[in-house]
């Protein structure tokens, strides 16, 4: 099991400059060497739904969906088998084992979600976890989710390097997204982001959104002061589309907004993978 590490520096200095280190030091012991307790492991149990941030054969970070029956995620103490892989036309489709990643089980109906990070250890195979929390259920959109008989009929464009009109449209109607980060020590990491339809804006091949207040930890926001590398998902839970972006990212701190804060990030490359497998009804 790993050693306690705390925060970061990354995060230390994100939560220096917005004034809540010390409100964000409170929290610090969710860090600890991850231990999945029954409640925790009964819950992944019972998802059908989680959000893989990790890294391609190429080395360029991107989010995923991972979707299947109950038991798709199977935990112990300190081990997460995962009985799926991204699917064929996912850019994370065939990802290499022996590296770190980040991931989010969500259970919309009940606006629960847990967060863990590890070692993925083979494809279909363990999650050596190092860290697991729960997150508050602040900004998750409740929604009934169902297997649609019409998954995997929609067709796709190919990879780009900018954003389609159907694209910006599909960000700009967006409640939902999921924010994959990076460290060069601690790992990958996958989150989510959740507002009002309209909440992410695209001004040509930049993507932007207000951050809300949230555990004052900013885990993300650590993660960028250090590396800038991003990837965001976008589901389409309406259609079942779901719009990959990978690229770079920048914390705002002026930003017009609530907590004077946004992220603005540049798009370096666009995928639609497979359809979504579960639909509003």
């Amino acid at each position: 099991m790993s050693a306690f590490r705390g925060f970061h520096d990354g995060e230390l200095e994100v939560q220096d400059r917005a004034g809540v280190r010390e409100d964000a030091a409170r929290l610090v012991g969710m860090l600890a060497p991850a231990h999945l307790f029954d409640g925790a492991v009964r819950f992944l149990a019972g998802q059908h739904l989680a959000a893989l941030s990790a890294r391609d054969r190429d080395g360029r970070l991107w989010v995923s969906a991972l979707e299947g029956p109950e038991g798709l995620l199977e935990a112990s103490a300190t081990k997460l088998l995962v009985h799926t892989s991204p699917r064929p036309g996912d850019p994370l489709h065939g990802l290499p084992a022996g590296q770190p990643v980040g991931l989010l089980a969500i259970e919309f109906a009940t606006r629960r979600r847990f967060r863990l990070n590890g070692t993925l250890t083979g494809v279909g195979d363990d999650l050596e976890i190092e860290l697991a929390y729960g997150n508050c259920p602040k900004y998750i959109h409740p929604r009934k989710l169902t297997v649609s008989d019409a998954a995997g009929t929609v067709a796709a464009p190919g990879p780009s390097t900018t954003l389609s009109a159907g694209q910006v449209e599909l960000i700009r109607s967006a409640d939902t997204f999921f924010l994959g980060t990076t460290h060069p020590d601690r790992g990958n990491d996958a989150s989510h982001r959740g507002g009002p339809a309209g909440f992410v804006g695209v001004e040509g091949n930049t993507v932007w959104w207000p951050d809300y207040v949230g555990n004052d930890m900013f885990n993300s926001f650590g993660n960028l002061a250090v590396d800038d590398t991003a990837a965001l998902l976008f589901p389409d839970f309406a259609t079942g589309r779901t719009l990959h972006l990978s690229g770079r990212a920048s914390v705002v701190w002026d930003a017009p907004t609530e907590t004077g804060r946004a992220v603005r990030f540049t798009v370096e490359q666009v995928v639609e993978g497979p359809p979504l497998l579960q639909r509003t009804p």
